[in-house]
């Protein structure tokens, strides 16, 4: 079947654009979030793209200064057409590629968004994520993660937020691979194993500069996957200052799986200490735009084409509950680097806890921090 992707020089199987390999469990993302100087006005969107399944999804979500967060979820057929980047009233535009989109949501149940991100600098590249589960591959995937600035408004019952492009801060990220979407597999891995999966991913922004930060960790505590650059402004793909040696401690808040603080000691390629510090101010419940959500799963057929607003506090969940473990907490963030020199910036702190951590003294799926 050809398709309107089949008229750029973008293939990457001997297939149409419409067929990408033969794992049904095949996605396409876009992710992005953004907030005001100061941290408030949080939102965030997640976009999915699932040929194999032969649906799209797309998520707007925004965290409110009453600390409710409003959320907008749509779906539709795919109808094999991925160049077409809209989900009922969510639509994104690419004005130029990796460093200039636009996204809108139409007004839909009291809440609209018209905003443009330009990217602070040329994206990082993360390491390819591969994990496997007994003898089942469960992630294979790429993703590039840059800072942004925005521009434009959102807004929820009347109350709108305005952003700047000389003040406000956000990240956006791509990913695209292999990774659990849809219903769940019906058939188990055999032998069961029991589930575990440790992750932090913390895209800084500092007046000048931006801080990556990722780690995958085993339930020893191993990584198995991590990154830590810094990337000042206006720098290319050759620019970005790649950090060594990475340890990354976190200070759980008693019972559960969120972080209180946490604090990064990296070194840079010429051996001096780098200390980052995050002081979380609020949490986004990354339910909001489908992660883990009960009904709005990524990549879950919900007919020819579901909307649907959904609200709730996040301060007001069990933080225990499996789909209230996963949060981004926007948090003040402070870089004290060589020569005494030192910044305070704003980001956030992605958290997704399950299973058994021995450096956080967790022993269960979903025990909380003693």
């Amino acid at each position: 079947m050809l398709t309107k992707g089949d008229e750029f020089p973008i293939h990457q199987t001997p297939e149409p654009i419409a067929f990408s390999g033969s794992d049904r469990n095949f996605y396409d993302r876009y992710f992005f979030c953004g907030a005001q100087p100061d941290g408030s006005g949080y939102f965030a969107v997640a976009f999915g793209v699932y040929p194999h399944l032969n649906v799209v999804d797309a998520h707007l979500s925004i965290l409110g200064k009453d600390g409710v967060q409003r959320s907008i979820h749509a779906s539709r057929l795919l109808d094999m057409e991925r160049m077409n980047l809209s989900v009922g009233p969510i639509s994104i535009e690419v004005i130029e590629p990796l460093q200039k989109l636009r996204l809108r949501l139409a007004p839909t149940e009291g809440i609209s968004a018209d905003i443009e991100c330009t990217g602070r600098a040329f994206p990082i590249q993360e390491p390819r994520f591969t994990r496997r589960v007994g003898p089942r591959m469960i992630m294979d995937l790429t993703r590039f993660t840059q800072n942004v600035r925005w521009s434009g408004w959102v807004e929820a019952d009347g109350v709108r937020e305005t952003y700047d492009a000389k003040t406000s801060w956000g990240t956006r990220d791509r990913s695209w691979g292999v990774r659990p979407i849809g219903a769940a597999d019906a058939q188990p891995t055999v032998p069961a194993i029991a589930p575990q999966f440790y992750w932090l991913w913390a895209p800084t922004n500092f007046p000048n500069l931006s801080l990556f930060f990722h780690v995958n960790e085993d339930e020893r505590g191993a990584a198995w996957n991590t990154r830590c650059a810094l990337a000042e402004d206006g720098v290319g793909a050759d620019g970005v200052l790649h950090l060594e040696d990475p340890k990354m401690k976190v200070t759980w808040r008693k019972g559960q799986r969120h972080a209180a603080s946490a604090r990064l000691d990296v070194v840079d390629s010429g051996g001096r200490a780098h200390v980052v510090t995050w002081e979380p101010l609020a949490h986004f419940q990354m339910k909001g735009i489908g992660y883990g959500h009960p009904e709005w799963s990524h990549g879950v057929w919900k007919g020819p084409l579901a909307v649907a607003r959904e609200d709730f506090t996040p301060r007001d969940l069990d933080p225990l509950a499996p789909q209230h473990l996963h949060i981004q907490a926007i948090s003040k963030v402070r870089h004290e680097g060589p020569g005494g020199l030192a910044s305070d910036g704003m980001g956030i702190l992605e958290q997704l806890v399950l299973g058994p951590h021995a450096p956080s003294g967790f022993t269960q799926i979903f025990d909380g921090a003693k």
